[in-house]
């Protein structure tokens, strides 16, 4: 049996002089700071509901910032007496603990919007809560672009994954804008718009939640990533010199990553060295072949006479 791993630093891949995966997070994190105060302020003190919306939908950007410091400061830590997996698995704790955070932000927004509908709306929220969202669209779709740059430089998936939240904030305060534009422009007649956007923009907020928590229970359960995957990485080991077969391959995910452990059959008149040469060849090839496998176990079995 061999077993290696290839566990990668938070800021490995990445070129010198270059933004880190930590460092765009910083950014990231201060931008979201700024605008989240910025529209909470505007939503609260205008009683707007679609840019107090705009501000949780901020909020949960700042919470995603601070869930993937976290897990570049914790999941990357080798092995430990207590720990012999790693500890890749608190970055799905605090990542399940943001879904759910998210899904109940998105219900006390739909149903406070749903009970204002009942009230009377004077439209008079003014100019200002659309000049907030319309120009926090352009800082958020920089962040994206930068975000998911440095993240495939350093291929994590946990900064591209946070990338396309930024891109999802962009896209919400463009969908806040064109509703507080229909308020401030169209006078009281329109001002429905503003809850309504609200109840729009929550939906984005729950499918957001709904997959953050599918995938990091799916992660805890142990279940197996999607068959593409698993075939590639069937190929892998079936193509390399001196497997004649193999079973028992089991995958399981880790901190976003893939954790597998294969038996491969060999030559039974090969020696000891050589076959663990092979189970060494099988372990290179299943840590390079682009499906972010971070740790392989490989069990050597000799095959019978007439196999292959």
């Amino acid at each position: 049996m061999t077993r290696g791993s290839h566990r990668r630093r938070p800021e490995a891949g990445v070129r010198r002089g270059a933004m880190t995966p930590g460092g765009v997070t910083w950014v990231g994190l201060f931008v979201n700071v700024l605008l989240a105060l910025a529209k909470l302020w505007v939503g609260l003190t205008l009683r707007s509901q679609t840019l107090l919306a705009d501000g949780l939908h901020s909020v949960s950007d700042l919470v995603t910032d601070s869930a993937v410091l976290v897990g570049l400061r914790i999941s990357g830590r080798p092995a430990d007496e207590d720990h012999h997996y790693g500890h890749g698995r608190v970055t799905t704790l605090v990542t399940l603990f943001v879904g759910t955070a998210l899904l109940a932000t998105a219900g006390w927004i739909v149903y406070n919007a749903m009970g204002t509908f009942r009230t009377p709306h004077d439209g008079t929220l003014g100019m200002v809560p659309f000049w907030v969202a319309l120009v926090s669209i352009a800082p958020k779709e920089l962040l994206y672009r930068l975000t998911l740059k440095v993240g495939r430089e350093a291929g994590d998936r946990s900064i591209v994954a946070n990338a396309w939240h930024h891109r999802t904030d962009a896209f919400t305060s463009m969908a806040a804008a064109a509703g507080l534009g229909g308020v401030a422009f169209g006078g009281p007649e329109w001002a429905f718009l503003d809850q309504l956007t609200a109840v729009v923009l929550s939906a984005f907020l729950g499918v957001t939640a709904a997959r953050i928590i599918r995938e990091s229970v799916a992660e805890l359960i142990d279940v197996a990533p999607a068959r593409a995957v698993s075939e590639r990485i069937e190929r892998a080991v079936a193509g390399t010199p001196g497997v004649v077969a193999f079973h028992t391959l089991r995958l399981r995910m880790m901190g976003g990553s893939i954790m597998l452990d294969v038996h491969v059959h060999v030559d039974p008149m090969l020696s000891v060295v050589e076959g663990h040469e092979i189970a060494t060849e099988v372990r290179a090839r299943l840590l390079e072949c682009g499906c972010d496998v971070t740790e392989a176990i490989v069990h050597v079995e000799p095959c019978e006479r007439d196999a292959g």
